[in-house]
């Protein structure tokens, strides 16, 4: 089975989307198994999902995951299981991976991140070592982590066009840094298999394209469940040459906002949906819940306040925001406790290894919950059930059986879309 058991936060039967998923679970797998013989799985990816029971869709799609010491721990050896094949498929005859992590030394709890992402790896059979870009890291260095945990830290050297650490000649490098920066000339030209690839960072890639293969990808697994493509997608549109310090591209912006405004509607009125429509507004590049907005009127991105455009103006390592994606908003209405909560699907390769709920107590259901306040939520093995079953509407596993197809659904999209940026 390719998704755990969890124990869902959202109570009730499970909505018609997730039992027409359900009774179509093996026509779905089919389908899945011939995409991935046509296209390369990612190394690995989270996927951030929003679940408004008349609608549950990919919002974004991260390929330099960093949250895997929030995943529970019984996930532990779907994680190893899955990146042994990964592994595999990167270099057969794997010895010694060498880890590059991002620049955040501050936040222990991300270097938990890098200490469980290590883990896998080592029990997945190879030596790893894990290799700083920060200048000040020359020698070896050693971070007390808030777990009990110390995670050794050590500076990259080049040879030629191989990177090392230490005496540690690698096969693979893997990145869990997204590059927002650019790229080092450190990791320039490598010879080695770099994963994800060079290119697939945050300094080229763009969501707008992501959500353009999605839009494919969708269009064919909508017509296998015949199920209206909208309820598992989000509208999109790219507004292009924005500066909102000048308040540049400002009626391009309006204009988007009020074009999917109206499509929303259209739909919410043919479903009979009462909620009020609104959209995301976010930088086209970039992590981290910076750059984002919810509006549900037109004018309100014509008349920002210079906090407002200043938030929205720059994104991760001081980066300008030059373009922005208006997505469709989908509202989150589960909960953990009384606080909104979205679920976020991990994987390695293309297996689905575990989930999180994201929790924010000072956000509503319309608002971006990766902010500053938010706490995470590990997915729980449940009992008694043991897997999905159509037959069995209360049954806890069914609902994420739904998220983690969705998930993939937006790996296969990131597959698609790493193949069309390949220089």
């Amino acid at each position: 089975m390719t998704v755990p058991r969890l124990t869902t936060a959202l109570t009730g039967p499970i909505q018609e989307l997730e039992r027409q998923i359900l009774h179509a679970m093996p026509d779905i797998e089919h389908w899945l198994r011939s995409q991935w013989q046509e296209h390369s799985t990612p190394f690995y990816a989270s996927v951030d999902l929003r679940n408004a029971g008349f609608k549950l869709a990919p919002v974004d799609t991260n390929l330099f995951p960093g949250g895997f010491n929030n995943l529970n721990p019984d996930f532990h050896p779907l994680c190893v299981q899955a990146a042994m094949i990964a592994i595999e498929k990167a270099c057969p005859d794997a010895h010694r991976i060498v880890l590059v992590p991002e620049n955040h030394t501050r936040n222990l709890f991300y270097l938990q991140n890098v200490a469980q992402l290590a883990a896998i790896l080592r029990h997945a059979g190879v030596e790893v070592r894990i290799g700083s870009l920060l200048p000040e890291i020359t020698t070896p260095t050693a971070f007390e982590l808030p777990n009990g945990q110390t995670l050794l830290l050590e500076p990259l050297r080049r040879v030629g066009n191989r990177l090392l650490v230490g005496d540690c000649d690698p096969c693979v490098v893997l990145l869990n840094n997204d590059l927002s920066g650019g790229v080092p000339a450190i990791l320039e030209n490598l010879e080695q298999t770099v994963l994800p690839p060079i290119h697939t960072g945050w300094y080229a890639r763009r969501k707008s394209n992501h959500f353009a293969a999605y839009n494919e990808v969708v269009k064919d697994f909508a017509s296998l469940l015949s199920i209206d493509p909208w309820v598992i997608n989000p509208y999109f549109e790219k507004c292009g040459k924005i500066d909102f310090q000048t308040r540049q591209g400002e009626a391009c912006l309006e204009g988007y906002v009020s074009e999917i405004l109206t499509d929303i509607r259209q739909k919410y009125t043919e479903y009979g949906i009462k909620e009020e429509p609104f959209v995301i507004v976010k930088a086209d590049a970039g992590t981290y819940g910076m750059g984002i907005m919810t509006v549900k009127d037109p004018s309100e991105v014509k008349g920002l306040n210079r906090k407002q455009r200043n938030k929205m103006a720059v994104v991760k390592e001081g980066l300008s925001v030059q373009d922005v994606i208006v997505q469709e908003g989908v509202y989150s209405f589960e909960t953990v406790g009384e606080a909104v909560a979205e679920p976020v699907v991990y994987m390695i390769d293309h297996f689905v290894v575990g989930g999180f709920y994201r929790v924010h107590g000072g956000r509503g259901t319309d608002q971006n919950l990766n902010a500053p306040g938010m706490q995470f939520s590990p997915l729980a093995f449940a009992e008694p059930c043991s897997s999905p079953n159509p037959l069995d509407p209360g049954c806890p596993p069914n609902r994420f059986y739904a998220y983690g197809v969705i998930a993939r659904l937006a790996l296969l999209a990131a597959a698609i879309e790493i193949e069309r940026m390949a220089p």
